[in-house]
């Protein structure tokens, strides 16, 4: 198994949740994290060597990354395991999957890439690297069909995880935040590439609000130490160390549920803040050539995975130049004290959860069984 960042080690996780009690004696090895190592997986790379983004980002990276995908290659190819899943990571997956399915090993892949937000043109690619796709939107099952790529709808795996109705007050206990306070999350994301573009404007636009009103408490959770070592860096060459900020180690979820707003970088979690029913503004700034690139990639008008399943803005997308600190409190603005809009976000999120509910661990896991041949037991 491969996954190359925090968010593919959760959902590779619920997965081994499912297959570990399936298979109690089986070897999980590749490459992962701390939550996948809970259910007895062994990474023979540091996960966080694979979590770069933008194009010109991985570049920079690229000799190390893919001396690893070719030792990886050659030990899976000696090895011959009972099947490869690649989690997410598209651009070091999908080329080791293709050179290991070529040889006759089976390969899963559980997350599609965004196909139908982006060019749709590597579902050929897919096809020819993955034995079966795993899916966590109900829409997507149709695309791979009618490509005659094998797929399972599994759910999205945060969905179980995350309450219908989080419990705000304890979440807020937990972080010491008065029980009546007005509180914004900010998640300027994971990656070491989007905390250097997102985090200064992100906390910019902190200060414009604090400057609006002094009692709003603005909470930052951290993925690792590294990363909180580099915010604090990114913020005090910025100028902005003196804002006041309560800086998380780990706690995202925590640090969600106890919100009333939250500003977050496009990605997986945009969705984890729609399940957890909060209003948000979606910024995200990248390095200037990719975005030059990218922006003309796109044939729908939304990158936000809660307006792209409800086909609609129902939230602020601000992205590259639009995600000044001025517009990004503004937005944020709106998301805190818009009432009616807030209660309309809280139903249309519930319905959006709903949708997106099922076993995942089970499902997933009856998917791998299938795959290599094994009978689930009772």
């Amino acid at each position: 198994m491969v996954a190359g960042e925090t968010s593919g080690d959760l959902l590779a996780s619920r997965l081994l949740s499912g297959l570990r009690p399936q298979l109690p004696e089986a070897d999980f090895h590749g490459i992962g994290g701390a939550r996948m190592a809970e259910y007895g997986f062994r990474s023979d790379w540091p996960m966080e060597k694979l979590s770069v983004r933008g194009l010109f980002e991985v570049l920079a990276h690229y000799r190390e990354i893919k001396g690893i995908q070719n030792a990886l290659r050659d030990r899976l190819l000696e090895e011959k395991p009972a099947a490869f899943i690649g989690v997410d990571a598209p651009d070091f997956n999908f080329g080791l999957e293709a050179q290991l399915k070529q040889a006759g090993i089976p390969t899963m892949h559980f997350i599609s890439p965004s196909i139908w937000a982006w060019r749709g043109g590597r579902i050929k690619k897919i096809a020819r690297a993955v034995s079966h796709m795993l899916v966590v939107f109900p829409f997507e099952e149709e695309i791979y069909r009618r490509a005659g790529i094998p797929v399972s709808y599994v759910g999205y795996p945060l969905a179980e995880v995350i309450p219908m109705e989080p419990d705000v007050l304890a979440a807020r206990a937990e972080l010491q935040l008065p029980a009546n306070a007005r509180v914004v999350a900010i998640l300027p994301g994971s990656r070491m590439s989007e905390l250097k573009y997102n985090s200064v404007a992100f906390i910019e636009a902190a200060r414009v609000l604090m400057q609006q009103d002094a009692s709003i408490r603005f909470v930052v959770p951290m993925a690792g130490a590294k990363q909180q070592a580099y915010f604090s860096e990114l913020l005090t060459n910025a100028g902005l160390g003196d804002v006041p900020l309560q800086v998380v180690s780990g706690k995202s979820h925590t640090v969600i549920a106890a919100a009333d707003a939250v500003l977050v970088a496009s990605g997986t979690a945009t969705l984890e803040v729609a399940l957890f029913k909060k209003p948000m503004v979606i910024g995200y700034k990248m390095m200037r050539a990719s975005w030059e690139i990218l922006r003309h990639m796109g044939y729908q008008p939304w990158v936000g995975l809660p307006n792209i399943l409800a086909r609609e803005f129902l939230v602020p997308e601000l992205l590259q130049d639009a995600a000044t600190p001025e517009a990004l409190a503004k937005a944020l603005s709106g998301q805190l004290n818009d009432e009616p809009h807030r209660e309309r976000l809280h139903q249309r999120f519930t319905e959006m959860h709903h949708l997106l509910l099922r076993d995942t661990a089970k499902e997933s896991a009856d998917a791998v069984l299938r795959l290599i041949g094994h009978k689930a037991a009772a």
